[in-house]
């Protein structure tokens, strides 16, 4: 899948009402929807330091300050520096919230909320976390979650993210 390709499928992930535009509402939504399917409270200091790092991460995308972020705004901000200054950390904190019992991996049922909870199909996680789980111990690494991601979005593939967004996904692609 190339660069662009993947771009929108996130894009589309993040537009949770699907109107073609990520709100800042919407793009800040993800990390209360996590803590609520692992069952946080907002004022959990896991969960305020995954909303200080997303509001960071909000603030760099939409760099004319008006709260919404087409997708072209949205492809020319993303990429690998982008990943890694902005996203991965964000990705990390979201991550740590979905990991209960903290040993820095996620089984199958958190992977699930996880990825639910951000707007992926919840057809395609098993699938996903199969394709992610390649020692196949039941677990996913922090590590090993993020590097799958960063290899989706700048076009390199991922196979978890080829799982995430196969065809139960594929009617939320932006026209």
């Amino acid at each position: 899948m190339n660069q662009t390709a993947a771009q929108q499928l996130v894009f589309a992930m993040l537009d949770a009402d699907g109107d073609g535009i990520v709100s800042r509402e919407e793009y800040l939504a993800r990390t209360t929807n996590v803590a609520r399917a692992m069952g946080l409270d907002q004022d959990d200091p896991a969960v305020v330091t995954a909303r200080t790092l997303g509001e960071r991460a909000w603030e760099s995308m939409d760099a004319d300050g008006d709260g919404r972020l087409a997708f072209d705004q949205y492809a020319a901000w993303a990429g690998a520096e982008a990943f890694d200054t902005v996203c991965a950390p964000v990705l990390g904190a979201l991550f740590d919230l979905a990991d209960t019992d903290h040993d820095g991996a996620l089984g199958l049922a958190e992977f699930t909320a996880l990825r639910t909870a951000l707007n992926n199909p919840a057809a395609n996680a098993e699938a996903a976390f199969t394709a992610l789980d390649a020692d196949g111990d039941g677990r996913v690494g922090r590590d090993d979650y993020i590097a799958s991601i960063r290899a989706h979005v700048t076009g390199d593939g991922s196979p978890m993210g080829s799982a995430l967004y196969s065809a139960a996904g594929a009617e939320r692609l932006p026209a």
